[in-house]
């Protein structure tokens, strides 16, 4: 599977796996944290979550402005893992809940929260610039896509673990309190704190409260110490990401050497070069490229929008329409239960799904069929339409956010089952394969030489446009019907498939 390759590609992606991990962990619980800690509604913890997400991503267009400007990717990426690191000692820190003073405590998570984003806008795109510079190599050149498919895969080992370690931490922070985990908890235990608790949630909160913690005589009492341990547990969670990063920053330093070297001391060298292709290239050919990465770029908005509403409405859903007991592993110490574990299956298919797509692109390859990297990403649009048309089919008949919250949750028995949204994160998983790696691959085969790192930030830059409209799908799922809401995603991939179709024949000629 790696022959063929450069030697520095597994040590690339191992040292992105924290990355990753923290990713991840991100969004398995970042919206939950916010709820559970601030009592928020999920439109403005969707908020939240769309302006981190989109800062992770148009961060990177500084990234790699700083990188080319300076020529020194390495230093970048290793300024990034560090930064990285202590925003996310920042959110990990323990403060009380519920929190004195809200808006004091929410503005700190918001600093910590950008903390990461920057970091990561230093750290992503000039990492992935450093894979391409692999590939630039004509002994590799033949092999890009499936480099990139297989740099995606290995950094999505650390995602696998993030969203099971942080259920594991929370959980098992409950359990040496004594109590136990339930999805609706935190949501009743501010509502009655706040006074809006209506009647019908009230005799659901009482039961709830002493399932989970024997006895309970003074429900406010009960509310604020379960909040306080609920939520000290995510701040625990958060920590695993420290640890995670140092040991990809172990990974990338003592790896650092593997790695395409353009350093200060080699501007004249890499410029001179740099010139020379650019030369070669003519004026309208590097105009033609920029224009294609900016179409591009411009399509796969759509896709994102839609993409990452796993860590938002596709997580909110968990929580409150899926039978979370189905998935229950009691592993004595603790127990693996929560709206979180749906993240890890991402990762786990990507790992499991690359090396069966890439066999059958190599044997498409083998008799001269294979696709092209355009036509691959508008394939990717529609398997992602899919996977909405599995939701909305899904979710005919079930009652309106509102009805849920007046009720104080659903009973199991009212729930679904989370094949529902296994199977749409299966579907996901594929039309990501065919898209994400895949963009990649194409921004650094069309970028012209003297812009990979800023063009490679140029796609996250899109991919921020993408989540900075992810508040859209929480403003839906809190207003009108769960059907209509899975249904617009569809049409937002199937917008994304036509264009690229549209341009497909100008973007094949392009990237040649």
């Amino acid at each position: 599977m790696l022959k063929g390759h450069p030697k520095g590609l597994i040590a690339a992606s191992l040292a992105n796996m924290g990355e990753r991990f923290g990713f991840y962990t991100m969004m398995a619980i970042l919206v939950l944290f916010l709820q559970a800690k601030y009592g928020l509604n999920g439109k403005d913890a969707g908020l939240i979550y769309s302006v981190f997400y989109a800062l992770i991503y148009i961060l990177s267009l500084l990234g790699g402005f700083i990188a080319d400007r300076i020529r020194n990717y390495k230093g970048t990426i290793l300024s990034g893992i560090v930064i990285m690191a202590a925003g996310y000692a920042m959110i990990a820190y323990p403060t009380p809940t519920p929190v004195p003073n809200r808006t004091f405590y929410l503005i700190m998570t918001c600093l910590a929260l950008f903390t990461i984003a920057f970091g990561n806008g230093l750290f992503k795109g000039n990492l992935q610039a450093l894979v391409g510079q692999m590939y630039d190599n004509p002994k590799y050149h033949e092999m890009r896509d499936s480099g990139f498919s297989l740099f995606y895969m290995f950094i999505n080992v650390g995602a696998a673990f993030a969203p099971l370690i942080a259920i594991m931490i929370r959980n098992g922070w409950l359990n040496l309190h004594h109590f136990k985990y339930n999805a609706d908890l935190p949501a009743l235990c501010h509502q009655q704190l706040d006074g809006t608790i209506t009647n019908e949630a009230m005799q659901r909160f009482q039961m709830l409260a002493g399932e989970v913690g024997g006895q309970v005589n003074d429900l406010t009492a009960f509310s604020k110490e379960y909040l306080d341990v609920f939520n000290r547990g995510f701040h625990y969670a958060f920590a695993s990401a420290i640890v995670a990063m140092l040991i990809s920053l172990i990974i990338y330093v003592v790896n650092k050497k593997k790695f395409p070297a353009v350093q200060k001391h080699e501007l004249n060298v890499a410029e001179s070069n740099n010139n020379s292709e650019m030369v070669q290239m003519g004026a309208k050919e590097i105009k033609q490229r920029m224009y294609a990465l900016f179409a591009v770029f411009g399509v796969v908005i759509f896709f994102w929008f839609s993409f990452h509403q796993n860590g938002l409405t596709l997580t909110y859903f968990a929580r409150d329409y899926t039978n979370l007991s189905n998935l229950s592993i009691n592993l004595g110490f603790t127990v693996i239960e929560g709206a979180e574990i749906f993240q890890s299956f991402n990762p786990v298919f990507i790992i499991l799904l690359t090396p069966i797509i890439l066999g059958i692109f190599g044997w498409l390859r083998a008799k001269g069929k294979e696709p092209s990297t355009p036509r691959k990403i508008a394939i990717g649009m529609l398997v992602a339409a899919l996977a909405y048309v599995l939701m909305t089919v899904g979710s005919l008949g079930l009652p309106l956010f509102s009805d849920v919250q007046k009720m104080g949750g659903l009973s199991d028995a009212r729930r679904v089952t989370p094949m529902l949204l296994i199977g749409t994160y299966l579907i996901l998983t594929v039309a990501e394969l065919f898209i994400s790696p895949l963009g990649i691959s194409f921004v650094s085969k069309v970028s012209p030489p003297k812009y990979q790192g800023i063009m490679q930030g140029g796609w996250l830059g899109a991919t921020a446009l993408g989540n900075q409209l992810l508040f859209i799908g929480a403003v839906l799922y809190e207003s009108v019907p769960l059907w209509m809401t899975w249904s617009v995603f569809v049409v937002a991939c199937l917008i994304s498939m036509t264009a690229m179709l549209l341009m497909l024949r100008w973007l094949e000629r392009v990237a040649k």
